[in-house]
């Protein structure tokens, strides 16, 4: 057990997961969510994911030893703000956001001397929402990127990679700007590239979608996400993603040149090369 009271404040996909596995793992002695509704309340106590939950966020923190930021991004630094008078020193707290620099400036500021905070993204999830959808395994097998910062406390960090790693995950380390650089390809890129290639086939109306067949349901699976969650995102590193989406441009007219000019050796080597990296990546099951 690593906690007294492990307390995680928004009771979606992300949140209602860590509090399901939290549980099971018994992680803490105590786990309580906090939600802005009272039926928010309801759904995670009946779906076991926390002891108690409430909508008194300072409340919910109190005697905290650890705290989970497992909301959108821009309320993260409203939520620091008003809970800080609450946390000890010693509490740890971290996040699951998925853009990291401007959160983590934001809240190593707002919670210097208040609280240990270290930025964290488990790159977990799925394209449904909700404490209906969270589980116990979300992060099994999983991949999570801490942020450490010059700020940051020795302690803290270690606490929390033994936080993610009692959950599943394995741990890795970036600065919060290359975080960014790095998830804008890997994460932000493909929903935008899949949101695009959804409304390139529909842009008639959706019968075309009645001769799809697995292909276009695995590639397209993530354009089923929460649009205002990833338009909040994007926006949040639209520096990153745009850079991003240049090359990405980029990528895509040259294949449409090898085609015009029937390049069919560029076009190989095109093939060849993806196919290559494709065989190397290592996804969990």
């Amino acid at each position: 057990m690593l906690f007294k009271k492990l307390t995680v404040l928004g009771p979606g996909l992300l949140g209602g997961s860590i509090g399901l596995a939290a549980r099971a793992r018994q992680i803490a002695a105590r786990t309580v969510l906090w939600a802005r509704r009272p039926e928010a309340c309801d759904e995670a106590l009946a779906a076991g994911a926390a002891d108690a939950a409430t909508l008194d966020i300072n409340e919910a923190v109190r005697d905290a030893d650890f705290v989970v930021l497992a909301t959108p991004v821009g309320v993260m630094g409203d939520l620091a703000a008003r809970m800080a008078a609450s946390l000890k020193p010693e509490t740890v707290v971290t996040d699951v956001g998925s853009v990291k620099y401007p959160v983590v400036t934001q809240l190593d500021h707002l919670l210097a001397g208040k609280a240990r905070f270290v930025g964290s993204h488990p790159m977990a999830g799925s394209e449904q929402s909700g404490i209906a959808a969270a589980r116990k395994e979300l992060f099994e097998g999983s991949v999570c990127i801490l942020t450490p910062t010059e700020q940051t406390n020795a302690e803290a960090l270690q606490q929390v990679s033994e936080f993610w790693k009692s959950l599943g995950a394995s741990v890795r380390t970036l600065p919060p700007l290359e975080h960014d650089e790095v998830v804008a390809r890997v994460s932000h890129l493909p929903h935008l590239v899949a949101a695009a290639l959804v409304n390139v086939i529909c842009s008639d109306g959706p019968r075309p979608l009645e001769f799809a067949g697995g292909g276009l349901r695995d590639t397209t699976r993530i354009a089923s996400s929460l649009p205002d969650m990833w338009q909040e995102i994007c926006l949040t590193n639209r520096d990153e993603v745009c850079r991003a989406l240049e090359e990405f441009i980029g990528q895509l007219e040259a294949v449409q040149t090898m085609l015009r000019n029937k390049e069919d050796v560029n076009l190989a080597a095109f093939l060849k090369r993806a196919k290559f990296f494709r065989d190397e990546m290592k996804f969990r099951k």
